[in-house]
């Protein structure tokens, strides 16, 4: 069972650029899928913007994005999120329960498009998490 931490990074409609951008000063290797791909479009101008890019780097690097659509509210200094990526659905289900203690859930866990468990949550500190439970395994694993 293994779990990763990773910083998770919000645009406002250039998530490409900027990841392409990290990559270039980072290296590694970038994926990217849009919200057309994931069928998460709610009208056609959002088809083209990144729903996820996964850029690995050497040494465990591991930097996540994507772009918020305009229906979705985001300002600066609140556009990341930690994001815990694992196989261990009872240990990431737990670990999500206590983050969320007395915070706010603003997703359940749930089945998502992926083929993982996803939700998120705010910490009773203000921070921002991610939970990705997928028994494939992590990525770059």
């Amino acid at each position: 069972m293994t779990t990763t931490l990773s910083p998770y990074l919000n645009f406002r409609g250039n998530a490409r650029e900027a990841m392409e951008f990290y990559r270039e000063v980072l290296g590694g290797e970038l994926y990217i899928s849009t919200f057309k791909q994931f069928g998460a479009s709610a009208d056609p101008s959002e088809d083209d913007l990144v729903m996820h890019a996964d850029l690995h780097g050497a040494g465990g690097l591991h930097l996540l994005a994507s772009d918020a659509p305009p229906r979705i509210e985001m300002q600066p200094g609140t556009n990341f999120a930690l994001s815990l990526v694992g196989d261990s659905e009872p240990e990431l289900r737990a670990t999500f329960e206590r983050l969320s203690a007395g915070g706010a859930v603003a997703m359940p866990l749930a089945a998502a498009a992926w083929g993982a468990v996803f939700g998120m949550c705010t910490d009773r500190f203000g921070v921002r998490w991610m939970v990705n439970i997928d028994p494939r395994g992590a990525p770059g694993q």
